[in-house]
């Protein structure tokens, strides 16, 4: 079995139409369906049913077309690795964001990490948080960022800051009648929240605030990303529960953030990896989001004194 068998078989399996994977291939149809017989040669299985309906992985299909993946990313990562051993790094930190986790408190400790460790390269790959779990558990990553602790066996959730749930409405809103908006005004008007297949973590927390408040709600959209939040808010589709933080990076004259009454709890993000020993560099990388996550906790808590 070799990788040229592999590619194929992978464009069969995610096309599910041979002339289609073979014009993805760049190769003719023929000697792609020789290819795919000589590897269920190989393997002594059948990979596809193919009927006048159209063609569908068998249950060895499935079982390959997933070992296949894990395979090509590993092969990725050996290119990423001689890649940056030629540039001259001396060691990588895989990193996944998920969940919308607000890259801004990173910057600093990345800009730390560059600064006492430039042999050191970091690679940030956004992800959902599903395929962060999976990719922690495979070593596709060393540590990630998402708004849920619910990571399963074999891995931890440390959360290392919070940021204020805010509401998003649009501008002459009759919301804006409030310095500090309660919960239970905001929820007779329709809400514009988050997708939870990208967001899963942030969905979760969000959800929680808002089953405490006991009341119908109304879901006008669910998005993927802020600034599609920010033009559906601004076109009066309804308001936004959201990130105080990210919501100031997505500067619109139409729309408004105004924070929650009371002491709604804030957003929390947690940082995720495996509980086997890390490395050297990781360890050190950890012990600086712990670092700063001990500032920002203290900044929180001073915060609420104060107000």
């Amino acid at each position: 079995m070799e990788l040229r068998h592999l590619r194929g078989f992978m464009a069969v399996a995610e096309e599910l139409h041979f002339a289609r994977a073979a014009e993805r291939l760049h190769i003719e149809q023929s000697p792609l369906s020789r290819i795919i017989k000589d590897l269920e040669a190989s393997l002594g299985a059948r990979l596809f049913d193919r009927t006048s309906k159209g063609t569908r992985l068998t249950w060895p299909g499935e079982v390959l077309a997933a070992d296949a993946q894990r395979i090509f990313q590993a092969v990725e990562q050996a290119r990423c690795n001689v890649q940056a051993a030629a540039a001259g790094y001396r060691g990588s930190i895989r990193i996944a964001l998920s969940d919308g986790v607000l890259p801004q408190p990173l910057s600093a400790i990345l800009a730390r990490c560059r600064t006492e460790e430039p042999e050191v390269e970091i690679r940030l790959h956004e992800v959902s948080l599903a395929q962060q779990l999976k990719g922690l558990c495979e070593d596709l990553f060393d540590v990630g960022f998402a708004r849920s602790n619910q990571t399963g066996p074999g891995l931890s959730a440390q959360a290392v800051w919070h940021t204020p749930l805010a509401i998003a409405v649009p501008a002459r809103h009759p919301l804006l009648v409030f310095k500090q908006i309660p919960l239970l005004e905001a929820l007779r008007f329709p809400l514009v929240l988050f997708d939870p297949k990208t967001h899963t973590g942030l969905n979760e927390q969000i959800g929680r605030l808002l089953r405490q408040a006991c009341v119908p709600i109304n879901v006008a959209e669910r998005v993927s990303s802020h600034e599609v939040m920010v033009s559906l808010i601004a076109a009066g589709y309804g308001i936004g529960l959201t990130c105080e933080a990210q919501m100031a990076l997505c500067q619109s004259n139409e729309v408004v953030t105004r924070p929650l009454s009371g002491n709604p709890p804030p957003l929390t993000s947690y940082l995720l990896r495996t509980q086997s020993t890390p490395s050297e560099q990781l360890q050190r990388f950890i012990s600086r989001i712990t670092e700063a996550g001990s500032k920002d906790r203290r900044s929180t808590t001073q915060s609420e004194v104060t107000i």
